[in-house]
This record gives C-alpha cells, structure tokens and sequence, in this order.
C-alpha cells in the first residue's frame, strides 16, 4: 500500500548579502534607486493601488511598506527564517500585510488570489526557475501580473563587476529565457547614492569578491554608483478570446 508524503521542500538559493549582513544590506536598500526610476516603471505597467500583492524574496521586508501605503493587501514570501522574522518586525501593526515562510517554487496562497506578484533581485528568477514562474501564474488571477526587477548584467559598470565575478553569467541567455517564457521586458538605469563613501564601499564588499570589490571602489568616483536593471513583466491572460 503506497502512503503519503510530504512533498520535498524544493533547494532554496542563499543570498550572498542579505542573508549574512542585513544590517550592511539596509543602508544599501536606502542606496538603491535613488532616482525612483524602477518605482515609476513598476507604476505605468501594474498600478496596485487597491490590488492584491504578494512580494516574492522579500528578505526583510523593505520593500513591503511602499506596497502597503496603496494596496489592498500585501503577502511577503521569504525562505529565509530570519529574515521573514525581521519582516514581521518591520511591519507589525500595519494593517493588511502578513509574511509567510515558503520558497518561491511552493508558494503558500491559494490559486487565483493576488493581483501582483512581484520579486526583486530574488536569486531565483531566470533559467531553471520555470517552477517558480508556474507558481507565480498559479496564484494570479486572470488579468494580474508577475513583475521581475533584476540587475542588468550587460550594463556597465555594475554589470562588468558582476560578470567578473561570474564569468557563467550570460546575458543573451537570460534575455533568450524570458523572451521565450512571453515577458516584456525594458531597461532602467538608476543610481545607487550613499551618504559616505565608507557605506558604499561595505556594499561592494559583501557584493562582490574582495578583488573585484576593490576593482569597482577604484572605477567609483564619488558616491553614486550607475546601475542598469532589466523590468520583466507578464500579464495573464483574462480569458479566453472569441473569432
């Protein structure tokens, strides 16, 4: 007689900052987009505003309150124990947000119940994430959209750095993958702005390696860094069309 089991949690993919020095990677957040560029293009493709949003790698949650402050509701999702414990703490007490413990190919939500899914350099997303791209288009509904905010290895200079350091990452392919999965995807570039220059060179440390972090404190003139990022989103189907 064969008997139940629980299916396998899938392999969660460590993040190589947040997980190790949160505190470090919270000044970066503040860093991050300093000229609202990738907020707005989020905006003009999926306005959330009385939506239904559910924020996949969510890390600690600093993405969480801007949702909040429209939405109708947001879910953060995030493997990492610790950190979805911080997102709690961060958002406790505001009304409509929850944080759930889960990886992103078993997401906790009921099918068709989000309006929104979102993920933001997540680690997860790109070839061989197909199970998590499924999940996503599971707990859409019909006329939702998923959105993947993810760095632009292509664009210099930040994308020379990250290619040094991973030599296996290939752009064309990564474009290939999401052009066949049926996203559009656009190029935004930002900058990352510190307050100091001693915060800015912390961030290249746990992002990159020792040697390439000291390459890119070399080729950064002040305290901005020029980031390029590629927004992909997909929007499901609202039904079916008739001839």
């Amino acid at each position: 007689m064969r008997t139940w089991r629980k299916p396998a949690r899938p392999q969660v993919t460590p993040s190589p900052n947040i997980w190790h020095w949160p505190e470090l990677f919270e000044l970066e957040n503040h860093a991050q987009d300093s000229t609202g560029a990738l907020w707005q293009e989020l905006r003009e493709r999926c306005d959330w505003a009385g939506l239904d949003v559910v924020d996949i790698g969510c890390g600690d949650g600093f993405h969480l309150p801007l949702f909040a402050a429209a939405a109708r509701t947001v879910i953060g999702i995030e493997p990492h124990p610790p950190l979805a414990e911080r997102a709690r703490a961060r958002m406790a007490g505001t009304p409509g947000v929850d944080v759930r413990i889960a990886p992103a190919q078993q997401l906790p939500l009921a099918d068709a119940s989000v309006d929104l899914v979102h993920a933001r350099t997540a680690y997860f997303f790109g070839p061989g994430c197909e199970p998590g791209l499924a999940e996503a288009e599971r707990v859409l509904r019909p006329g939702g959209m998923i959105a993947i905010v993810d760095l632009d290895a292509s664009s210099s200079p930040y994308g020379d750095w990250m290619r040094a350091d991973a030599p296996q990452v290939d752009p064309a392919a990564i474009e290939s993958f999401f052009q066949r999965h049926g996203f559009d995807s656009a190029s935004v570039d930002t900058l990352w702005r510190f307050d100091d220059r001693e915060t800015l060179e912390k961030v290249l440390g746990i992002e990159f390696s020792a040697k390439v972090a000291a390459r890119a404190a070399r080729e950064v003139a002040d305290r901005t860094v020029p980031v390029g990022y590629r927004v992909r989103t997909r929007r499901k189907p609202a039904g079916l069309l008739r001839a």
